[in-house]
């Protein structure tokens, strides 16, 4: 059995290991929530196992794996969404990159692009995040497949 995953991210290099882990994780909008008072952005999402998807191709006759994660921003000033609506919690979306968009250091955006254009985009004092698997993996046989256009939205509008 794999062990858990546990990362904390606090710079732009530690978020890109984040997003690479993350890279095709799906999520409900019902299993995201912005919470001002605490200043702090969490997810609940289903993550693709890239680490092992070669392994599992030859070892289970193409049976790959997911497993439930959670994934937690603090020091979260404000929460914008793009192309998504709240009101439609069932609504599934595919992430695709986690990034971070530079300001007055230490702070700046996070954003959490997902396929088909929607995002959330988190401004931060500064990155402090965790990725940290929830339990056990089950088995999928659909490998995530798409274009390369990780392009950054226009959230200012």
């Amino acid at each position: 059995m794999m062990e858990l995953l546990k990362l904390i991210a606090l710079d732009e290099d530690d978020l890109k290991v984040v997003s690479a882990h993350l890279q095709d994780a799906v999520l409900k909008v019902e299993d995201m929530a912005f919470v001002p008072r605490e200043r702090r952005f969490a997810a609940l999402l289903n993550r693709f196992d890239w680490l092992t998807a070669d392994e599992k191709i030859a070892a289970n006759g193409g049976q790959f794996e997911r497993r439930r994660c959670a994934l937690r921003f603090e020091k979260v000033h404000h929460a914008q969404f793009k192309a998504l609506s709240l009101n439609n919690s069932a609504q599934v979306l595919e992430l695709l990159t986690v990034s971070f968009e530079p300001g007055e250091a230490p702070s700046g955006y996070v954003t959490l692009t997902f396929a088909g254009g929607p995002a959330v985009r988190l401004q931060v004092d500064c990155i402090e995040a965790e990725l940290r698997d929830m339990g056990p993996s089950w088995k999928t046989a659909h490998k995530p497949e798409h274009p390369d256009n990780n392009t950054n939205p226009d959230l200012s509008s």
